[in-house]
């Protein structure tokens, strides 16, 4: 399949991004992921989603995925409650302070203010794959009134190279409600952004608000009436991180 023919496969779906999996050998798979508008080189929700496809036809274990990014291996278990949950391990994180004139742009876009910013949470650019703008809300309410200028924001996005805008607020140290602005796949917000999750789980290490192993819960598309649920964890002595999740068949 070519890659024109991937592009509008994932237009005509107009999911986020759509997923295509080619085999190269005994549970090992080359995974391209397709925005409505463009390939994407890594997206976590999408890996998971298909882990757990898989896991539906070939069983639990593990399989070897090479996306854009780098390699992926994924754990595919079945839970207790008869489903199945797979659990990724991410390309590398790494991350940087965002830039005042960066942070400047953003909030301007999104018709925030600095004062609407958790100064507990600095900003910055984080990236286990792909780049993501994080921003701290000050407060739930915040988080939840998100009306943004879509034209806008898509612009800089392109720009400065973010694959998203990863806007959270923090419950406790280890819960936490995040939303994702995805002007550059043509989307005005992400239900699940697994990559984003694993950035955000290696700015917090970066931080030093995170120990190797302790497990964080991340609440996804609430505010947009399509929950989800991500759980992340450092691993020591590596500079990848684990992200969990589960998916739903649509029939």
């Amino acid at each position: 399949m070519s890659d024109a023919e991937m592009l509008a496969i994932a237009a005509e779906l107009g999911y986020s991004e759509t997923a295509f999996l080619l085999s190269t050998g005994e549970r090992k798979y080359r995974i391209r992921f397709f925005s409505p508008l463009a390939e994407v080189s890594f997206c976590g929700h999408a890996t998971i989603a298909s882990s757990v496809a898989l896991g539906e036809r070939i069983g639990p274990g593990t399989v070897e995925l090479t996306t854009q990014a780098g390699p992926v291996p994924v754990e595919i278990a079945a839970d207790p409650a008869g489903g199945i949950t797979a659990t990724l391990t991410s390309p590398p994180t790494s991350t940087r302070p965002a830039s005042e004139e960066e942070v400047r742009l953003a909030l301007a876009t999104l018709g925030w203010s600095a004062d609407d910013l958790d100064p507990a949470y600095p900003a910055h650019v984080a990236n286990a794959g792909n780049d993501h703008l994080v921003l701290a809300a000050a407060t739930r309410d915040r988080l939840a009134d998100l009306d943004y200028d879509f034209d806008a924001l898509g612009k800089i996005m392109a720009e400065l190279g973010w694959i998203t805008v990863h806007l959270f607020w923090a419950e406790s140290p280890t819960v936490f409600h995040a939303r994702d602005p995805f002007p550059p796949g043509g989307i005005i917000e992400d239900p699940a952004t697994g990559a984003a999750a694993a950035a955000f789980t290696g700015y917090l290490r970066d931080l030093g608000r995170l120990d190797d192993g302790t497990v964080l819960t991340i609440h996804q598309g609430v505010d947009m009436g399509r929950p989800s649920l991500l759980r992340c964890a450092a691993i020591s002595g590596d500079a990848r991180v684990k992200v969990s999740g589960t998916a739903v068949s649509i029939q």
